[in-house]
């Protein structure tokens, strides 16, 4: 049950990542991998920052598009490169 949560919440974070950087997005997996590993970002992120881990959906979802747009940022930027 545990890896469905984490492939809901990374579908619904890249997806809404890919809106927000005008994008069309990347495909449904791959959009679900950068929200997946948007999350794990987003996390260490807000730990640093001195934030609880500890929310509901919206929380996670938020996380997730926050470290995603992060991780897209820094790929663009690698891809210009």
């Amino acid at each position: 049950m545990f890896i469905l949560w984490w492939i809901i919440v990374g579908l619904i974070a890249g997806w809404i990542t890919g809106k927000i950087m005008k994008g069309s997005g990347y495909g449904v997996v791959t959009d679900i991998v950068i929200g997946i590993i948007g999350a794990i970002v987003g996390g260490f992120i807000m730990r640093a920052l001195g934030f609880a881990g500890r929310g509901g959906l919206i929380y996670t979802i938020a996380v997730a598009v926050l470290g995603a747009i992060v991780l897209t940022v820094v790929v663009r930027a690698l891809k210009k490169a």
